[in-house]
């Protein structure tokens, strides 16, 4: 079964209508106990950095979180469910993440509008499954104000004004920077690309 975690914010229910919309089951879950069940785990998220990490610890499911996706249960982290996988953010210095990847995310620049919101092109870097039978170049719906460097693990990335990750693909870890739930069709392939690993 596939987990969404709930940790009180967010985009949860359009996630919800994507997975109804492709015929896929999944539960919510708020505790270490439904991860450590999860066949697929997929952490959505909109806001502040602050506030999810504060929220994934106030619920105790850190050390849970790490241990799943280190041991290898499919991950999807949507947005700043993407963010979090990485050791920090500018938007609160003081706050850790996830840290299974290093690196920290970053604000764009001010003198760009921030927030980058609407639509724009991936380009790919790497091969990635998630990505399975769409066109080479298809566009997806971002909306943030931070955003992560390129890496040795980024498949997909955009450029506003900077290169950024846009889809990170890592053995079974996965993170999109865009909202796949907003990103019409190539958003629902890309998330049952993902229910069918």
């Amino acid at each position: 079964m596939i987990a969404i975690f709930d940790y009180g914010a967010g985009n949860l229910r359009s996630v919800q209508n994507t997975l109804d919309e492709i015929g896929a089951r999944y539960t919510l879950v708020r505790d270490a106990a439904g991860l450590c069940h999860a066949a697929k785990i997929i952490l959505p998220g909109v806001g502040h950095f602050r506030q999810i990490m504060h929220a994934l610890d106030m619920l105790q499911v850190r050390a849970k979180f790490i241990e799943c996706i280190r041991a290898g249960t499919p991950f999807l982290g949507i947005c700043l469910g993407l963010q979090a996988l990485f050791t920090g953010s500018e938007e609160a210095p003081d706050v850790p993440g996830l840290g299974i990847f290093e690196g920290t995310v970053r604000r764009f620049p001010s003198a760009l509008r921030v927030p980058h919101m609407g639509w724009n092109q991936l380009e790919s870097r790497a091969p990635s499954r998630l990505l399975a039978g769409l066109d080479s170049r298809p566009y997806v719906y971002f909306a943030h104000s931070y955003y992560v460097p390129e890496t040795p693990v980024t498949a997909a990335a955009c450029n506003y004004s900077v290169p950024y990750t846009a889809l990170l693909d890592s053995g079974s870890t996965f993170g999109v920077q865009f909202h796949p739930e907003k990103s019409g069709p190539v958003g629902l392939q890309i998330v049952k690309n993902f229910v069918e690993l």
